[in-house]
């Protein structure tokens, strides 16, 4: 016998954790003359409202026990659902024993993961939230697709009521719910498997980490029109607040994969800085930044740090966009892709929607909270492996820091170093930025040597050079870039130190009488 391309169902076993849209599903069924069979919490729930519900245990006669621990692990249960309507040894066991059959299976798991979540969580209760049977029952139903339909998401239960209404359950959907149902459980095993890891080894990489990735969407191509590409929210280790996988798309064409690589540069650059801010950035490197007490003049200043690479860039800032905002943007930015914020006001989504330079470009995007990635990890492709880190998330601590040189700095100029060094930690290295009045005015990004890296962002700063600090996200092997700096009229310079000519670096430091700050932390980023 094959399996029918309709299934039509009987006899159907639910239960379930998640009750949502339980009582729309039941009546559903009822009326198509399906004889539901539970478990106690959604047996309880089903009778509320109003429906006849066969208990597993008066079925299998055999009683619930260890406070709801043991429920259907029972043959009378798992025969049911995983008979084969081909195999006549299976058809006479089933009679022999008294079985029937389960065409349809509806189960969702304990919720191990809300629980979990909880700071005050004990072992005990999160113990607790660990199916056993739920999982086993799933697993029977999806093996046997060809006979019995498995349902594991409420989101399918109207599409489950309208292949019933409509004769049967088609087999192609039957393998499709399968397969969600082996994805579901893999899930959850998942999940219990890196809460254990994390327990037993808290604040370590652990040995094995399950990590699950679910398709948020597909882009029209990767880096280049030849490649595939899409779109994941990671699953199976602690997520930082005000991640990409929040997203809301309020405006604009689809977003690109170049789209979100440069998004996630600016959300984390623009999420650093405390006060007011913007960040410019092109081919995930900033090209302009600054901070001010207002949010508008922010913007003004981080484009005006490199107009020319603004062009077709994307814009973070770290509050909710205005309409005074949104008014510099559409007068001073030529074209930017996409801007990304944690609000809009409804006169600035005016503006932007509106102007005609900028209605049919910018993809407006929305992250409702900032990014914290303190303690998080970073995960890194390269061939055949995975690179994984702790985020390198930047934070001035000038407590630590170290004046290394007889000059002292002067009180007006800490300010503009604890935002440059903010910043260059999110330039990719070798890193120099140059910043004065709380802008970026060049930028050394990506470059072989850090000299050359030092001549870049000179260049761009040019008369703007004189009187701005200079920050490097790692040490000066040689005094060149000291030379170059002074001869620019930089002011002050702060880097990490660990050379070993630092003593060179400092001497040149001091035949100048420049400042200059070891910060005792690098922060390179390849």
């Amino acid at each position: 016998m094959q399996p029918q391309d309709r299934l039509s169902v009987q006899r159907a076993l639910v239960s379930v954790s998640n009750k949502e849209k339980l009582e729309e599903l039941g009546r559903g069924l009822a009326q198509l003359g399906v004889q539901i069979y539970s478990t106690g919490g959604t047996a309880r729930a089903l009778r509320q409202c109003g429906l006849e519900v066969q208990e597993i245990s008066h079925y299998t006669g055999f009683p619930e026990m260890m406070q709801g621990r043991v429920k259907t692990l029972h043959p009378k249960v798992f025969a049911g659902i995983l008979r084969r309507e081909d195999v006549r040894q299976d058809l006479q066991a089933m009679q022999q024993h008294g079985i029937v059959p389960f065409e349809l299976v509806v189960v969702n798991l304990y919720l191990f993961e809300q629980t979990v979540a909880r700071e005050d969580v004990t072992w005990e209760e999160a113990i607790e939230q660990i199916d056993i049977g739920g999982p086993s029952l799933i697993r029977a139903a999806a093996k046997n697709f060809r006979f019995t339909t498995v349902i594991t998401s409420p989101q399918r239960y109207e599409e489950l009521l309208e292949h019933l209404r409509q004769g049967g359950v088609p087999l192609a959907w039957r393998r499709e719910r399968a397969a969600e149902a082996f994805s579901h459980t893999a899930s959850y095993d998942r999940a219990i498997a890196n809460w254990f890891q994390r327990q037993l080894h808290p604040g370590e990489l652990p040995q094995w980490w399950h990590l699950g990735l679910e398709r948020i969407g597909g882009l029209r191509y990767g880096e280049n029109p030849h490649q595939q590409a899409a779109l994941y929210r990671c699953h199976g280790w602690p997520q930082p607040p005000g991640g990409l996988a929040s997203l809301k798309q309020l405006h604009g064409k689809e977003l690109s994969y170049n789209n979100y690589l440069d998004l996630d540069a600016a959300w984390r650059s623009v999420c650093v800085l405390k006060d007011p801010a913007a960040v410019v950035i092109k081919h995930t490197n900033p090209c302009g930044a600054a901070v001010d007490d207002q949010l508008a003049t922010a913007v003004q200043k981080a484009l005006a740090g490199d107009p020319t690479s603004a062009f077709g860039s994307i814009l973070g800032v770290n509050r909710p966009l205005d309409q005074t905002t949104a008014e510099v943007l559409a007068r001073e930015a030529a074209f930017v892709e996409a801007v990304i914020a944690p609000g809009y006001e409804p006169q600035a989504m005016e503006v932007l929607t509106t102007v005609p330079s900028w209605r049919k470009n910018v993809r407006l995007v929305q992250v409702e909270q900032l990014l914290d990635e303190q303690g998080s990890w970073h995960l890194r492709q390269v061939a055949g492996a995975v690179l994984v880190q702790g985020a390198d998330w930047p934070s001035p601590l000038r407590s630590e820091w170290q004046v290394v040189t007889q000059a002292p700095v002067p009180e007006e100029l800490w300010a503009q170093l604890e935002f440059a060094w903010a910043v260059v930690a999110q330039v990719k290295s070798n890193a120099i930025v140059l910043a004065r009045e709380g802008m970026i005015v060049g930028v050394g990004a990506g470059q072989m040597s850090r000299v050359d890296a030092v001549r870049l962002a000179l260049q761009k700063a040019g008369d703007r050079a004189q009187g701005a600090v200079l920050a490097s996200d790692a040490f000066f092997p040689f005094a060149d870039s000291i030379h170059l700096a002074v001869q620019a009229g930089v002011k002050a310079v702060i880097q990490p130190g660990g050379s070993r000519r630092d003593a060179e670096v400092i001497a040149a430091c001091d035949q100048h009488q420049l400042p200059m700050v070891f910060t005792g932390r690098r922060h390179f980023r390849h």
